[in-house]
């Protein structure tokens, strides 16, 4: 993706790069809820350290690829508009 993806968001990189990132974006997305679902009791996933990271990564990977792409095309089709340097998300993750 760094080496080959130019783009600077993923409204503007070319089509094998959107589908790769939804791809994984779903794959992780089902990964952590299979991972939750598997807890008996729900609030014990607050006490397993990997799965907070793990939601806190899916979290982000999630804002990222779906909230952030949905409120750009809202806005009006601009990666940069409105979104000031969101890549120090990118960053973060």
């Amino acid at each position: 993706d760094t080496d080959g993806n130019k783009a600077v968001t993923l409204l503007d990189a070319r089509p094998v790069f959107q589908i790769a990132e939804q791809a994984f974006c779903i794959y992780f997305a089902f990964e952590w809820t299979v991972r939750y679902v598997a807890f008996d009791k729900k609030w014990n996933c607050f006490r397993d350290a990997w799965f907070i990271f793990d939601s806190l990564l899916v979290g982000m990977m999630v804002i990222e690829t779906w909230v952030m792409t949905t409120v750009m095309l809202v806005m009006g089709g601009d990666g940069a508009v409105g979104l000031g340097n969101a890549s120090i998300l990118r960053m973060a993750r």
